[in-house]
């Protein structure tokens, strides 16, 4: 949530709530929100406990797919375009998705522009149409 979010969420509480009950309403949801977050600590323990090497198996893949939940078309569209810059970490290595874009590099050097005499026809590339 963004600022702006909660700054609006605070507003629409005061007129609800008012100035009088929302100090207790704030103090409610703090005990909530930390009541919950110790039932989330003890439950991953406990599956560490008991699931051992195979929690933590089972976490990867679900890193790898909260990675991939960020990119937008845009950073799709840039790593298929730019193939040797890593989306997700933005490091500019090479992801393992873009190797199998590996094509050969073609050196191709600068024409100087020559005009065309009169009737010659421009150059057609069927590659560029």
């Amino acid at each position: 949530m963004s600022f702006d979010h909660l700054l609006i969420l605070l507003v629409a509480a005061l007129f609800i709530l008012g100035p009088e009950r929302l100090p207790e309403a704030a103090s409610w949801l703090a005990r909530t929100v930390s009541t919950m977050r110790g039932y989330v600590v003890s439950a991953q323990q406990q599956l560490r406990a008991e699931a051992g090497q195979e929690f933590e198996e089972l976490r990867k893949p679900l890193q790898e797919l909260r990675s991939l939940s960020g990119l937008s078309p845009r950073a799709m569209l840039d790593s298929d375009v730019f193939d040797d810059h890593d989306v997700r970490s933005g490091n500019g290595t090479r992801s393992p998705t873009s190797e199998r874009h590996n094509r050969p590099e073609v050196a191709t050097a600068p024409r100087a522009a020559q005009p065309l005499q009169p009737g010659q026809r421009p150059p057609f590339d069927p590659d560029a149409t």
